[in-house]
């Protein structure tokens, strides 16, 4: 791995913790690319006992290696200045070493409004989305009538942002939300954030290159995950870009040859945010236990994870359309006290035995999962990070995973922290 580039992509429906495994690995590379997703993503870094929410800025930013948004990003400029300024506050400014691609897509005032107007219109069949606009913006990109990156220099973003929320304005009409103020607060204080971002746009895709062209490495970022995904995931419930590696390739500006090693992160047990099927949640009680010992509660909007066992039929999907080589197995520690411990390697639908995720969402509602039952350790492995340490019953708990998936785990996490994670 010492001479490849990276890719760090979720392999469930988000929140396995990637932000940490990129801040254990983005020490070593000379920029991290932020690839797709938004201010919609939340990753979690905890350095030392501190903890760090990113939610637009590459997990790398705690590194001193160049951080990157890429052209597959949605990018708010106001999340994003609250979040450099936040950083700046603790005594780390990010902008120093931060690029904005000249190609991503800008999040306008109007594009939460209408995301609030989409979800409200489909009633129980909602989305669940953060509400923070992504959908819509994306839905604009794809209409070629987006504002992007590189209209940040332009003298007339302020007359075109305002000629855009008028536009949106009449859907928002036809589904009886109110219309935003072109001249208002909110869009005065977007206008004064693209002044402040203006600066770091660069076009991040050649600078990538030329990067490599010197011998330079990169770390791509993705957020969300497989499960999640536009076109792979369990559409409706999903977002609004492609979360794989098809997202690094175009939201980076790299070519197929320049992914590198393609790591995936699998969180020992399966959350999920948002409506959707899911075939292995557990009851409510046994839910809730799991969500309070692993603090599942939204990065970016605080709700509570919906919570259940391991299910490798989900990831296996995303590690073969991934071509994953290796996984980073994180939050194993919260599930010490477990007695015995539920994996699903199938699912049951309609009296027959399949291991491929079903395309249609009434298949996948019906689905049953199909358990091999692992005895539990009952130990604590907090902070070990040596894999021959662990107990027997937690190491045939990796392994068995190892071998359905047939590929290594390299990275486990046994902590919250940084120094928490055996690496292997």
């Amino acid at each position: 791995m010492s001479e490849r580039n990276l890719v760090v992509l979720g392999l469930q429906w988000g929140d396995e913790g990637k932000g940490k495994v990129i801040d254990c690995l983005a020490g070593t590379f000379d920029a991290v690319v932020r690839c797709q997703g938004g201010a919609n993503a939340g990753h979690t870094v905890v350095v030392g006992g501190h903890k760090t929410v990113l939610h637009l800025l590459p997990s790398g930013v705690l590194h001193p290696g160049k951080c990157l948004i890429g052209a597959g990003v949605v990018v708010d400029p106001v999340a994003l200045v609250a979040e450099i300024d936040e950083l700046a506050a603790g005594g780390a400014d990010p902008s120093t070493k931060l690029m904005l691609s000249d190609r991503c897509q800008l999040v306008t005032p109007a594009h939460p409004a209408l995301d609030r107007a989409f979800e409200r219109a489909k009633g129980k069949g909602k989305v669940g989305t953060t509400l923070r606009g992504i959908g819509p913006c994306y839905a604009d990109k794809v209409a070629r009538i987006g504002l992007r990156g590189a209209d940040l220099l332009d003298p007339e973003l302020p007359a075109r942002l305002r000629a855009s929320i008028r536009a949106h304005n009449r859907t928002l009409d036809q589904y009886g939300a109110k219309p935003v103020d072109p001249h208002g607060a909110a869009v005065e204080r977007w206008l004064a954030a693209a002044r402040r971002i203006a600066p770091l746009v660069a076009d991040t895709a050649a600078w990538i290159q030329d990067l490599m062209d010197k011998g330079g490495r990169i770390l791509s970022e993705g957020a969300q995950g497989t499960m999640l995904d536009i076109d792979h995931g369990t559409y409706p419930y999903v977002t609004s870009s492609s979360t794989g590696v098809g997202g690094v390739i175009t939201g980076a500006g790299l070519n197929h040859r320049q992914v590198g090693l393609v790591a995936g992160v699998v969180k020992a047990y399966t959350t999920r945010v948002g409506g959707g099927p899911f075939p292995t949640e557990l009851d409510p009680a046994r839910a809730e236990a799991l969500r309070q010992r692993g603090g599942e509660f939204g990065a970016t909007t605080g709700r509570p994870r919906r919570c259940g066992w391991l299910d490798l039929v989900a990831v296996r999907h995303a590690v073969r359309l991934n071509g994953v080589e290796a996984i980073a197995l994180t939050k194993l520690d919260i599930l010490d006290p477990e007695p015995e411990i539920p994996v699903c390697v199938a699912y049951e639908l309609d009296g027959k035995r399949i291991d491929t995720v079903p395309a249609q969402l009434s298949d996948l509602a019906r689905a049953k999962p199909i358990y091999e039952t692992l005895p539990g350790w009952n130990a604590s492995i907090r902070g070990v990070s040596d894999r021959s340490r662990l107990p027997a019953a937690c190491e045939a708990y990796i392994a068995f995973i190892e071998r359905r998936l047939g590929i290594p785990a390299r990275w486990i996490g046994t902590g919250p922290g940084r120094e928490e994670t055996i690496v292997g």
